[in-house]
């Protein structure tokens, strides 16, 4: 394919603030988990040209793609072009395992942060994640952490990432008690097939005011339709390379709840004359905080598909005909219970049964 330049823009790519105190982001992000290991550095060049031509402006890595090679990429192609000032990168610390830099810990988190920018080739991150909880170190101690890099200028905003209720509202109340940052960003699994989230973690970031960027938003390939019911992938996809890959794994999705959902999400594509995939991001995209949708692709044109996206706004019978199809019952207690007896449900912004 022909590579767009980098510096050309087109700005029909929404955009929105991320929360309510977070930077104004694209309403679709690049995921670059794949850099350094489906894609090659030629290929992850040709995606991010294309993403920033395309009027895309947040970029997502992480330490442990790749085992650093994807910010790496991304620091090069930035050196290239010549910055990445006109861009909001995000990248994450939590699982790597270098000896000692494991965690949470103050130690851990300032040790990443640093290799993150010299991998990047940047003087500050602007978006910096946890990647998840750490039950070996008090919170405290990482947000303090935090707070010292937001006052050092190595970074400019602070996101959580695979967390549950409990644990999002411990992190917001400890900072808020202690002066420290309160999270402006949320990175959860979010999609037609996994709605976990609203229960109790999509709720508590509404409260407080934090911004979703959802990953996984097609299910690992499931919402494409590219996979059957009676055929276990292979060759050269997400699950074709690995069918027991993590929470997409092709046994535990291969239900009839995911295939009643992928029914009702073709036949919403059969009326707009698009791909699966363009409603179900279209689907998301409508969901209550939700401010950037995380892409992430092996090629330019497979991400080249899903950022047609942006253009396909749903009707509201759509958008009910796909949530009551996604929907699942909630437990009996403690929802089931305080709905009985308060005659209330409390949870119907989320479309809970």
């Amino acid at each position: 394919m022909n590579t767009p330049t980098s510096n050309v823009k087109n700005t029909d790519m929404p955009c929105q603030r991320l929360g309510e105190k977070g930077p104004t982001v694209s309403r679709h992000a690049l995921g670059t988990m794949t850099f350094g290991a489906e894609t090659d550095e030629g290929e992850a060049h040709n995606m991010l040209d294309l993403f920033v031509a395309r009027g895309g402006t947040l970029i997502d890595t992480a330490d442990v793609y790749s085992d650093g090679a994807s910010e790496e990429m991304i620091g090069r192609w930035g050196v290239a072009r010549g910055g990445m000032d006109d861009l909001i990168v995000a990248t994450k610390c939590r699982f790597s395992a270098t000896p000692g830099s494991r965690g949470g810990s103050r130690r851990a988190v300032l040790k990443r942060v640093d290799a993150s920018l010299e991998r990047l080739k940047l003087d500050a991150i602007d978006l910096f994640f946890i990647h998840g909880w750490d039950d070996e170190t008090d919170v405290a101690e990482t947000l303090g952490a935090l707070g010292d890099l937001l006052r050092a200028g190595k970074i400019h905003h602070v996101g959580w990432s695979n967390v549950t209720g409990w644990q999002l509202e411990r992190i917001c109340r400890i900072a808020e008690a202690n002066g420290l940052p309160v999270p402006c960003a949320l990175q959860p699994q979010y999609s037609l097939l996994d709605r976990g989230i609203e229960l109790e973690v999509l709720p508590c970031a509404l409260e407080n005011g934090i911004g979703l960027i959802p990953w996984s938003p097609l299910g690992g390939g499931w919402l494409t339709g590219k996979y059957a019911a009676d055929e276990r992938p292979t060759g050269a996809t997400r699950l074709g390379d690995d069918p027991n890959r993590g929470v997409e794994a092709y046994e535990t999705r291969n239900t009839e709840r995911t295939h009643n959902i992928l029914r009702a999400t073709s036949a919403v594509a059969a009326r707009h004359g698009r791909p699966m995939s363009h409603v179900a991001l279209a689907w998301l995209a409508s969901r209550p905080g939700v401010a950037s949708i995380l892409l992430g692709a092996r090629h330019a044109d497979q991400l080249a598909d899903n950022l047609d996206a942006v253009g396909l706004a749903l009707d509201q019978e759509d958008i009910e005909v796909l949530t009551q199809a996604s929907c699942t019952p909630l437990p009996d207690y403690p929802y089931g219970f305080v709905r009985d007896w308060s005659g209330v449900v409390h949870w119907d912004r989320f479309d809970a049964p």
